[in-house]
């Protein structure tokens, strides 16, 4: 039997008042700051990391002002290990926008939240629906999930046919009353809960005897697999630079692109002269001294990077007169307050480690 749209919400609502969760930190008021951020930090990023993450991030920044505020080294190294590092940029952005364009009020229509720097039709949905009480639809990756195996459609959700179709059925089931920001939850948590990537827990699920893939045993096959790409992989050289201090020396990386924002090592080809390079680019002499160290590997969506840790004593540095901070000489007590990339975290700390062996 084919349920109607309000036996839909009226199945997902019994279940969530019983198992939706109601307990995690940004579900304690009705704030859309709160609710904006958890739901940009969720993208594509688990609850359980996400927590300490947004904890520490309201307390350092409490309001949308304080955000809008602060200088973007102290967002991104908040935000440093959390990945995506194009989320804390348009964050820190629609946090100015907001203060600017809507005197820090956070706009109440699906058009000009959509409009906002990092947000989607998704994320306003929610924004909308859970902050405001307003009927608004959201189709997140657990959404997704839930919807493409109740109805068993087949097609990879990032194509356009597939989308649209899934668009059309959140509208349809989106209760239109009060209900709305439990009903949205309750999507959420019944794909994060239940209707999992693997071994999804069906005899708990509120709509399995209605469900297209359960009755048919197909559940395994949905949704369908993105198709596969062909992964890339580059080589480059990370330089561990090391001062008579015993401090080493960090660029910061451009705003945009991996790692955008971020403090990192200094980067070249694996065919790169050293000395030349460290001169030229960072007015460094080094000696004959220069320590290379097995490659470590680190994997991103659409390709993996293969890096050349190479360890460099400096004999003597000699910046320009008018050098920006562009690049600088941090020492291990100072490097706890930057933001840096993953793998130069792990470099730099096995570096500072007593006895120092790379791998």
């Amino acid at each position: 039997m084919t349920l109607s749209a309000k036996q839909f919400q009226q199945k997902m609502l019994s279940w969530f008042s019983y198992a939706g969760r109601k307990h995690l930190p940004w579900q304690q008021t009705k704030s859309p700051y709160t609710i904006w951020l958890s739901e940009i930090m969720l993208q594509q990023t688990q609850v359980a990391t996400v927590i300490p993450y947004f904890q520490r991030f309201v307390q350092h920044f409490p309001t949308l002002s304080s955000l809008a505020k602060a200088n973007i080294d102290e967002v991104i190294m908040l935000w440093s290990g959390l990945g995506y590092y194009a989320r804390a940029r348009n964050l820190h952005h629609c946090a100015q926008t907001i203060e600017k364009e809507y005197s820090g009020k956070f706009p109440q229509d699906l058009l000009s939240l959509q409009n906002l720097p990092g947000i989607g039709r998704s994320t306003a949905g929610a924004i909308l629906a859970l902050a405001f009480a307003q009927s608004a639809s959201i189709l997140d990756g657990n959404v997704k999930r839930v919807l493409t195996r109740f109805h068993a459609i087949a097609g990879w959700p990032g194509f356009s046919k597939v989308n649209k179709q899934l668009w059309a059925l959140a509208e349809h089931y989106t209760p239109k009353n009060k209900h709305i920001s439990h009903y949205t939850q309750a999507m959420m948590d019944l794909g994060a809960l239940v209707c999992t990537r693997s071994q999804p827990k069906c005899t708990q699920c509120p709509l399995q005897n209605h469900c297209k893939a359960y009755t048919s045993n197909s559940v395994a096959n949905y949704p369908s697999p993105k198709p596969r790409k062909t992964i890339t992989c580059r080589t480059i050289q990370m330089v561990i630079l090391v001062n008579e201090h015993q401090e080493i020396l960090l660029e910061k990386r451009p705003p945009m692109g991996i790692w955008g924002g971020l403090w990192s090592l200094p980067e070249c080809l694996i065919t790169e002269n050293l000395k030349n390079f460290c001169k030229k680019y960072y007015y460094c002499e080094i000696g004959k001294s220069v320590k290379k160290y097995p490659l470590l590997k680190h994997t991103f969506s659409h390709f993996q990077l293969e890096i050349r840790p190479v360890l460099i004593h400096v004999k003597h540095w000699h910046p320009p007169l008018m050098e920006s901070d562009r690049i600088v000489w941090y020492n291990k007590q100072q490097l706890a307050s930057r933001g840096l990339a993953a793998p130069v975290k792990k470099l730099l700390s096995l570096y500072y480690e007593p006895n120092y062996l790379l791998y």
